[in-house]
């Protein structure tokens, strides 16, 4: 029988940096669905590694008889079944607080990038055409309104930065927060309706599965620009490339797709559009903190058995 005491199982696609780093103190076994979808079942293995993204069923939980940590890279646990986890005494560590700062900054450079046509103005000096043509005009920042949807840990910090710049903040939720020095507005339409930047930084899952619609996108309309630091999810992606074409919204900004990593190439016809690769919360200070989270908790967890 194999020796698993020292086995961190790989459940999803993880980066190579975490991989590196666990792999010097553990053993990395890849694992994944069988014929049919299924998890082969696997005896001995108490620690599993995932991410937000892959996250983790309660047929992987069955197939892992003795699993007692989940250790999951991302903030997100949407898609970790955290009753299956509970009832099986499973502890569940994800890696918050960690990528607040820099995901909230990147809500604010999707805003410029976008409004200011940051990527469209490279694209135009790249391909040659300054000497011929002249670049439309961006839009102004500051002065405007930012609607945030979902004042959590990363949203709380996009509104103190878009205050910062002279954006005038207000946002909605499962909730109003009357601590905070921001109005509430309750529909996530009408919240759109008053915004000229909507920023989602709201939770992904069933609650919020295509929150942004085709009316909140009408509301928002052809001076609003749609910015999506969430999940995919949040977005109904259809209706979202039919405003765009039409000229319903005036942009987005996009670092999330409903599909990853594949997205509607449809997107990539528009130039008012900024796509990244789910990229907000990756900057070399972040991992290391990410990968620092992790290792304490792997590292917690074998020290039990």
């Amino acid at each position: 029988m194999t020796d698993t005491s020292d086995t961190v199982l790989v459940v999803a696609t993880v980066p190579r940096d975490l991989r590196d780093a666990l792999s010097a103190r553990y053993r990395l076994q890849d694992h994944a669905r069988g014929p049919g979808g299924t998890w082969p079942p696997l005896s001995g293995v108490s620690v599993a590694l995932t991410t937000s993204m892959a996250g983790a069923d309660a047929a992987l939980m069955d197939a892992l008889p003795d699993l007692k940590l989940i250790a999951c890279q991302g903030v997100g646990l949407d898609k970790i079944d955290l009753e299956a986890a509970k009832a099986r005494g499973i502890t569940v560590a994800n890696t918050p607080d960690v990528l607040t700062e820099d995901t909230a900054d990147f809500a604010i450079a999707l805003i410029f990038a976008v409004s200011r046509n940051i990527v469209r103005a490279d694209q135009f000096m790249r391909a040659g055409r300054w000497a011929t043509e002249r670049l439309v005009p961006s839009r102004r920042v500051s002065g405007k309104v930012c609607g945030i949807v979902g004042l959590g840990r990363i949203g709380e910090i996009v509104a103190q930065r878009a205050a910062g710049l002279g954006l005038s903040v207000r946002y909605s939720g499962p909730r109003e927060k009357p601590w905070l020095p921001y109005p509430f507005v309750a529909d996530v339409a009408e919240l759109a309706r008053q915004s000229d930047f909507l920023v989602l930084t709201c939770p992904g899952g069933p609650a919020t599965q295509n929150l942004v619609d085709a009316a909140v996108l009408e509301a928002l309309g052809p001076n609003g620009i749609l910015i999506n630091i969430s999940r995919g999810s949040v977005v109904d992606e259809a209706a979202l490339i039919a405003a765009l074409a039409s000229g319903g919204i005036a942009g987005a900004g996009l670092d999330v797709f409903a599909a990853e990593p594949q997205f509607d190439q449809a997107l990539l016809a528009f130039e008012n559009v900024v796509l990244q690769p789910h990229y907000a919360s990756i900057t070399f200070e972040t991992r290391k903190a990410i990968i620092g989270l992790l290792q304490t908790a792997i590292a917690e967890s074998f020290a039990k058995k």
